[in-house]
């Protein structure tokens, strides 16, 4: 129950809750009035009973006094439609009467009044075929016991009247009421769907990444209220936000110019390494089979480092978000030059090409793009055993116009609470002494080069099932 009421919006709870105590408020005065109006009624009956007296039941009793029916009917005159008079001797009821009804009254309702004893208190009796009676019962002069009473219908239908009357009214004030909460309520309530509404677009914003606008704030023209308060605290809230997002940029967007400009200073003494490496390598055939390996180490070392100034040179400007090249970029021709390359370089692996026939055109980066997949099946050589096998699949274009472009490898496979760590930036995997051979750029750089181009990136694997990307 607790959780149904939870689930329900403030506006509804706020309108159960004033329709509930209308409801009882209404329940409790209709009690009450038809109560008192029910008892004064009865106090009412009960001084008519007091002022008939028991004229009605003397008739009955002596009817040998008076010489003729207009005699008796004389004492009959004035009594109220319906006034019951009986009179009771020996336990048997030896005259009985209705005023206005000439029937006379039946076995069950003398039986009845035949077992009532003498009483200077009105009592209410059920009686058969006539309902309830106000009765008083008085000795009369030959040992008998005169009954007079009258009817308590008239209280009933009084009664009844207004509990209906009641119930139209009290009815129409709850619609009345409800529809005029749920006005007044909406109204007050208006702050605060402001205040949620400001909250959502907030929720939608891209705050991880970038200058980011807030929204505007949410009006607050009385401060000093409940719903006010809420209003202020999102203001301040949005406020301190939106000045730590501008810190936060400004120092990502220095620390991205010091990359941009380090990567940049650092391709020049990186080119002249590997140069330099490579002239001795090709000049000096007579060194030493050590210094040659030493000369050859530097080489490699050099053209790595080499390879990530240039990730961190295009990372750089993918964070910054500046526009890539637009230019016809053959799919076909970048896998065959990538995998081209590490052939070379990971020869104790196995490289496998499924490409379409013909040439697969896109718009796009030819560098960014190249880069991507060179990374991609760098990966795979440098995380996975020899005599791994990789296939690189291009498959072109569907009825979507979305290319796919696939690296499978057979190798150990990667655990899959692993997935989304690999594609954050230096964010590596458990694969042991292999960290040392990974800077952690290469899958960020991959998403970030892929999503410029309006696509995704994903990896399916298992551990022991190989990877597919």
């Amino acid at each position: 129950m607790k959780q149904r009421l939870a689930r329900l919006s403030l506006l509804t709870r706020i309108i159960a809750v004033l329709v509930a105590l209308l409801l009882v408020t209404c329940g409790v005065v209709a009690v009450v009035s038809a109560v008192a109006l029910h008892k004064f009624l009865i106090h009412r009956l009960d001084q008519q009973l007091a002022d008939a007296g028991q004229r009605y039941a003397v008739v009955l009793e002596h009817p040998g006094d008076h010489d003729t029916d207009d005699a008796q009917f004389a004492f009959v005159i004035g009594q109220p439609t319906g006034t019951l008079g009986a009179r009771v001797a020996g336990g048997t009821v030896t005259a009985a009467g209705v005023v206005g009804r000439p029937t006379t009254l039946s076995t069950d309702v003398r039986a009845v009044l035949a077992h009532l004893t003498d009483s200077a208190k009105p009592q209410t009796v059920a009686l058969p075929g006539l309902g309830d009676y106000r009765l008083v019962a008085a000795p009369g002069r030959d040992r008998d016991v005169l009954i007079t009473g009258l009817p308590e219908r008239p209280v009933d239908e009084t009664t009844s009247r207004l509990a209906t009357i009641e119930a139209i009214v009290f009815g129409a004030a709850l619609l009345l009421a409800a529809g005029t909460g749920v006005v007044c309520v909406r109204l007050s309530l208006r702050p605060l769907r402001r205040v949620a509404g400001t909250a959502h677009r907030v929720s939608a914003l891209p705050l991880a990444s970038g200058a980011v606008s807030m929204p505007e704030r949410v009006p607050n023209p009385a401060p000093d209220t409940e719903v006010g308060q809420v209003a202020g605290a999102l203001n301040q809230m949005l406020e301190h936000v939106e000045s730590s997002l501008e810190q936060r940029h400004a120092s990502e967007d220095k620390l991205r110019h010091f990359v941009a400009d380090a990567s940049h200073e650092l391709r020049t003494p990186v080119a002249v390494i590997v140069s330099h490496a490579e002239f001795v390598l090709h000049t000096a055939p007579d060194l030493s089979a050590d210094v040659q390996q030493a000369v050859a180490r530097i080489a490699a070392e050099a053209g790595r480092m080499g390879r990530l100034v240039d990730d961190l040179l295009l990372l750089a400007r993918l964070d910054a978000d500046r526009p890539l090249d637009q230019t016809d970029v053959d799919l076909t021709r970048i896998a065959l030059d990538a995998a081209g390359d590490l052939r070379r370089t990971a020869s104790d692996h196995r490289w496998q090409l499924d490409l379409p026939e013909e040439p697969l055109i896109v718009r796009g980066d030819e560098h960014a793009l190249h880069q991507a997949l060179t990374n991609l099946l760098t990966n795979a050589a440098t995380h996975t055993p020899a005599g791994t096998t990789v296939t690189v699949a291009v498959v072109p274009a569907g009825p979507d116009g979305t290319v796919h472009i696939t690296v499978r490898d057979d190798g150990p496979g990667i655990p899959p609470d692993q997935h989304a760590r690999i594609f954050e930036k230096f964010g590596q995997t458990d694969s042991g002494a292999q960290q040392r051979h990974s800077t952690g750029l290469g899958l960020a750089f991959c998403q970030l080069a892929v999503e410029a181009h309006s696509g995704k990136i994903g990896v399916q694997s298992e551990v022991g099932k190989g990877s597919r990307f």
